[in-house]
């Protein structure tokens, strides 16, 4: 079997090729921009290879252009995989004969390739979050013209039927006026994407009975159900509920000397998708389970009310790993059951 490991950039990517025993067999530049030309460079090899590919933004094309013509792919994980380089080859520069030999020697750190289908439906999924974190930042826009101005209102919802009436109509000196109605039409054009994408998702995703467990924990809707699925993929992928919250980057950095040990801020390094749905689902879950609330309450009176939600989605998150592992559905007031 030859080895190939692919360093990809944004207009080429180096390729070297290595045999069983780690031999370079070649090295070679590939450009983007012809793909005919890059099939017909790796139709060479036939199917007997293996190629390695790190998981940079750009791995999709790549991937389906060689699955495409039924060459296996093994996704690298792109952190791992340079400690990993470091410590076995004393390298830590990762380049496609790293890649290469690493896939070789089975020291690979993978990073999981859901299927073609769950793909699909995670860029619509991950497309109608775009929209709606635009749509925030707008209405925060109109929401700081208001209190720029010392203007308040009786409307729980400033932007359902008679919230709109009111920032149609209120009086604002022309210069305001402009601002506001720009924003108002940007909400209203998002507001009809954000329903467009929302029917096409109520046709796409195929029923799931783990979509009716998710739904159970508190601040989980149905298409945060959904995305969840299919960003998590198979939850046997995780043997812990805290190597869930690891792979979506909402566990707190931890810093030890001396016995002493400080929690900082979350790490971020993860899927960004499955924290922004928890974080978000935090906003209302404290509201429909006391033990949450109280949970919240408490965090919140200590370390104020942005890293209490931060906290609270972590639980969540937790939750959902003991969801989907156990087959059951979530119990309020049984928060010591969900650790976090």
């Amino acid at each position: 079997m030859l080895h190939i490991g692919i360093d990809m950039h944004k207009r080429f990517s180096e390729v070297a090729v290595i045999d069983d025993a780690g031999k370079l067999i070649s090295r070679y530049k590939l450009y983007h921009d012809s793909h005919e030309a890059m099939r017909e460079y790796f139709a060479q090899f036939g199917t007997d290879v293996m190629v390695t590919v790190e998981a940079t933004r750009n791995w999709y094309w790549l991937y389906e252009l060689l699955e495409s013509q039924g060459i296996p792919v093994k996704l690298a994980h792109p952190l791992k995989v340079r400690v990993i380089a470091d410590a076995k080859l004393k390298n830590d520069k990762v380049d496609a004969w790293v890649l290469a030999h690493l896939e070789r020697l089975d020291f690979l750190p993978e990073a999981y390739i859901p299927s073609r289908e769950i793909r699909d439906q995670r860029e619509v999924l991950r497309y109608r979050i775009s929209l709606v974190r635009a749509r925030a930042i707008f209405k925060n826009r109109v929401h700081a013209i208001l209190d720029k101005l010392g203007i308040n209102h009786k409307y729980t919802d400033l932007f359902g039927k008679g919230g709109l009436e009111f920032l149609k109509t209120v009086e604002l000196r022309p210069i305001y006026r402009q601002a506001l109605d720009g924003y108002l039409s940007i909400i209203e054009f998002l507001d009809q994407k954000i329903d467009e994408v929302t029917k096409q998702l109520r046709t796409i995703l195929k029923p799931d009975p783990r979509a009716k467990l998710l739904i159970s924990i508190p601040g989980v809707g149905e298409l945060t159900a959904y995305l969840l699925i299919c960003e998590i993929g198979d939850i046997q992928r995780f043997s812990s509920d805290k190597k869930l919250c690891n792979y979506a980057g909402i566990t707190p950095t931890i810093r030890e000397s001396a016995g002493h040990r400080w929690e900082g801020h979350i790490t971020k390094q993860g899927n960004r998708y499955i924290r922004w749905a928890m974080v978000e689902a935090a906003q209302f879950a404290p509201k429909q389970d006391p033990a949450l609330f109280a949970f919240h309450q408490r965090l919140a009176d200590r370390r104020g009310p942005k890293k209490a939600r931060v906290a609270v989605g972590r639980k969540l998150l937790t939750a959902v790993w003991h969801v989907l592992t156990e087959g059951v559905e979530y119990r309020c007031n049984c928060l010591s059951k969900y650790h976090a």
